[in-house]
Formats: C-alpha cells, sequence, structure tokens
C-alpha cells in the first residue's frame, strides 16, 4: 500500500481545514488531525508487516470467534 501522506503537509493541512464547515472549533481542528495521524499510522504498521490476525486477538482476549 502507498503511503497516504503526500510529503506536502502545510497543502493538506489546509484542504483539511478549507473542508471544515465555517462555525468548525479548535477541537474540530485537532480531531481531524488527530484521526489523520492514527489513519497513516496504522496504514504505515500494515506496510511493515505489524499486524495481528483478528483471530489471535479474540483468542488471547477469550472472545468468541
Amino acid at each position: 500500500m502507498s503511503d497516504i501522506q503526500s510529503g506536502d503537509i502545510k497543502s493538506d493541512a489546509h484542504r483539511m481545514i478549507d473542508a471544515l464547515p465555517d462555525d468548525a472549533t479548535w477541537d474540530d481542528v485537532m480531531y481531524r488531525v488527530y484521526v489523520r495521524q492514527c489513519i497513516e499510522a496504522g496504514i504505515k504498521d500494515v506496510d511493515a508487516g505489524r499486524v495481528v490476525d483478528v483471530q489471535e486477538v479474540r483468542r488471547k482476549f477469550g472472545l468468541k470467534p
């Protein structure tokens, strides 16, 4: 999977903020940035093979399959 980050963080941030409604709060901005960071970190983990099968997680925590 390709890296979601374009390398132009400033432009990406402008687009993200421009997409917010006019009455957006600082919390709205911070939430969008946080979610974006989490998604990019998850994609990097997948690309690096740092994943665990869902069945293994269920077994580890004693959850039904």
